[in-house]
């Protein structure tokens, strides 16, 4: 999704769309402040960020590869 798309969802979509990307990165492992920081950058996709975890990448470094 693009950060063009996530502005046209209603404000309750879009809570509800970033707890759903938050709570995948958190299920995987990843440090919460880390998932937060990803959930809230929705050009990144967070299929590709729990590819990573899953391959066993650091959760720190998913967002500096990512972005």
């Amino acid at each position: 999704m693009t950060a063009a798309q996530f502005q046209t969802l209603g404000p309750a979509s879009a809570d509800e769309l970033l707890r759903a990307r938050f709570e995948a990165l958190a299920e995987w492992g990843m440090p919460l402040a880390d998932a937060r920081a990803i959930a809230h950058t929705v050009d990144i996709d967070v299929v590709e960020a729990v590819a990573l975890l899953r391959h066993g990448c650091p959760g720190h470094l998913v967002l500096s590869i990512l972005s």
